[in-house]
């Protein structure tokens, strides 16, 4: 079992910045895979970033070159660094790791973008 802690999400202006945080219950080192899914009002969820297979990252095409995804083996601890930000951007925002084909989720973290 693996819990997992998001925060960092809140209120912020267009063009402001917000660092999520995830923090897991236990060593993220050997997870197969992690990352942020995100789900707008009335809106499908969507996968904004993802870890996979060491450091390689790949982001949703509305997220390239305005978030960061990292992580700190050290803190357990997964993050999205979001600049840029848009009204669009605007979701509950969802960590998730894979451990051993299982995911797990995070409770999530609201991010609001005022325009």
């Amino acid at each position: 079992q693996v819990q997992l802690v998001e925060s960092g999400g809140g209120l912020v202006q267009t063009g402001g910045s917000l660092r999520l945080s995830c923090a897991a219950s236990r060593s993220i080192f050997s997870f197969n895979g992690m990352g942020w899914y995100r789900q707008g009002a009335g809106k499908e969820r969507e996968l904004v970033a993802r870890i996979i297979s060491g450091d390689s990252t790949s982001y949703a095409d509305s997220a390239k070159g305005r978030f960061t995804i990292s992580r700190d083996n050290a803190k357990n601890t997964v993050y999205l660094e979001m600049n840029s930000l848009k009204p669009e951007d605007t979701a509950v925002y969802y960590c998730y790791v894979i451990s051993r084909s299982t995911v797990y989720w995070g409770q999530g973290t609201q991010v609001t973008v005022s325009s």
